[in-house]
């Protein structure tokens, strides 16, 4: 009975339509907007307007003028649907009349979960967050100046924001964490980097990324995903705070090898705020850190590989000098069995003054609310820029790249959980890059490392590249320059000058120019 009542309403409904007029019957045939329906589907695929706006700047004496194109790239599945939106700001130099020797730079920072404002508004785009030179913060309302030190003299470059960050977001919220992954994030972001590429026909130009912290390991991952999956080979990459073999930074859980590689930087912190002996803090800093290097990889590896066997005077010896070169007291030192944390040194160093020291860098400090804490508390060298960095953005992206939305832009994101791959190893894409490296022999590497960063320690990434996988031959392709600041050494004025001219030799010479 249920069937044939359901088949007469049918046909009555069918007849009804039939005998309707014929702008009426059109009308009652569109179905209503759903959340969810093939009308929202359709919508969600069609090619999303770029914000376009012209600008100009003076580099080197030289005015350049030059376009920005801001909005978003679908990234789309097999079927043609939209999985993900992925926002950029794409900066062009204008009168690039042979692409084929004009380099192109994809940019992006780490997290993962952070979007690309920090190397966009910090070291390569025309404009920079104005800071104190020595990269201090400044009271609020913050503001933006040209960055006469931007690198798009010398190449164009794309700012990439990966999914779940910035503006970037999944079709379907349910399904973002389908690009939360080492390989997953990989994979979007070279099918982004293909499709920008294809459509603007810039196959042919010299092509390289740069990616800072997290944005390292996705470099490296894209190197193996771009040749591959695309057959794209890069000219060059460049490495800003790097972290490519995770064991290098992870202590705890059996892992020694992270306290011998961040005591340096622990040496170059403590330097910066007068901790260590006199005459110490006499020499310059890259000075003390060789004697550092040299105790670190030394006497301290081999101290921490003896476990509890080391007693007596060796141990005595051992914590002497790691409290010359740490700026810690030997009895603080003995408690924490030679092991002083990241987390245990940045509250320890200054306890005299109830102070906490950046982790990001080493040479900020920030008051902690609890002076028995025997952690830190939070990061004051994240909290001295965050803020001036999303607040110029959100200014600049409406009032100067003409591109208006309304949904907030997300500095750093929440991508979790991440997936890192298989269960009880240590994320290691060093290999994927010696693999890069083998396959393309004409790829150049550039790795830029700073001392007083306790996020990535320098002697972790000059670590390494000593045990990559590769030829002798191309370690030739390899260049490692050093800063006196931290993760964002750019911040730093003389660091910020200095990494120009250093990038820019890198990518005339990884371009054939």
């Amino acid at each position: 009975m249920l069937r044939l009542t359901c088949f007469l309403l049918s046909i009555f409904t069918f007849i009804s339509l039939s005998w309707a007029e014929p702008e009426a019957a059109d009308k009652k045939s569109a179905p209503p907007e759903k959340e969810g329906g093939k009308d929202k589907d359709k919508e969600a695929d069609k090619p999303k307007p770029l914000a376009e706006s012209k600008h100009s700047i003076t580099i080197n004496g030289q005015k350049l003028d030059y376009t920005v194109k801001t909005g978003l790239m679908p990234l789309k599945d097999a079927e043609g649907k939209t999985t993900a939106d992925i926002f950029y700001i794409a900066y062009t130099k204008d009168a690039s009349s042979d692409l084929t020797k004009r380099p192109l730079t994809f940019s992006f920072n780490g997290g993962p979960g952070s979007s690309s404002v920090w190397m966009h508004l910090g070291l390569l785009g025309p404009r920079r967050v104005k800071l104190k030179e020595d990269g201090s913060p400044v009271p609020p309302p913050y503001e933006l100046v040209d960055n006469e030190y931007s690198l798009l003299d010398e190449t164009d470059i794309v700012f990439i924001d990966p999914v779940g960050t910035g503006y970037s977001r999944a079709a379907k919220p349910e399904e973002a964490k389908k690009f939360f992954g080492v390989n997953e994030d990989s994979q979007s972001v070279a099918e982004f980097i293909r499709l920008y590429v294809t459509k603007n026909s810039r196959w042919t130009s010299p092509k390289f990324l740069i990616g800072e912290s997290y944005g390292t390991t996705r470099a490296a991952a894209l190197s193996g995903e771009l040749s591959k999956r695309h057959r794209m080979n890069l000219n060059g990459i460049m490495l800003v705070s790097t972290v490519l073999n995770f064991q290098t930074i992870r202590d705890g859980d059996g892992n020694d090898l992270p306290h011998t590689l961040f005591l340096p930087s622990f040496t170059a912190v403590a330097w910066h705020h007068h901790k260590l002996p006199e005459d110490l803090q006499k020499l310059p800093l890259p000075e003390v850190l060789k004697q550092a290097e040299a105790f670190a990889m030394g006497d301290y590896n081999q101290a921490l590989m003896l476990g509890f066997s080391l007693n007596g005077d060796k141990r005595k010896y051992i914590l002497a000098q790691m409290a010359r070169y740490t700026g810690l007291s030997v009895a603080y030192l003995d408690r924490a069995d030679l092991r002083p944390s990241l987390q245990r040194f940045s509250v320890e160093l200054l306890r005299d003054k109830d102070l906490q020291v950046g982790r990001f860098d080493g040479r900020y400090t920030g008051h902690v609310r609890d002076r028995l804490t025997e952690s830190s508390e939070g990061d004051p060298s994240a909290d001295a820029v965050f803020s001036a960095f999303a607040s110029t953005f959100n200014q600049y992206v409406r009032s100067e790249l003409k591109y208006e939305e309304d949904k907030p832009y997300e500095i750093i994101a929440s991508v979790g959980p991440w997936n890192w791959g298989a269960d009880n190893e240590f994320v290691n894409v060093a290999e994927t890059l010696a693999n890069s490296m083998t396959s393309n022999p004409f790829l150049k590497i550039h790795i830029s490392s700073g001392y007083t960063d306790l996020a990535t320690p320098y002697l972790a990434t000059r670590y390494t590249f000593d045990h990559l996988s590769i030829a002798p031959e191309l370690r030739k392709n390899l260049t490692l320059d050093d800063y006196t600041a931290g993760h964002m050494m750019y911040l730093n004025l003389p660091d910020l000058k200095k990494q120009k001219v250093d990038l820019a030799k890198f990518i005339h010479m990884a371009s054939g120019q």
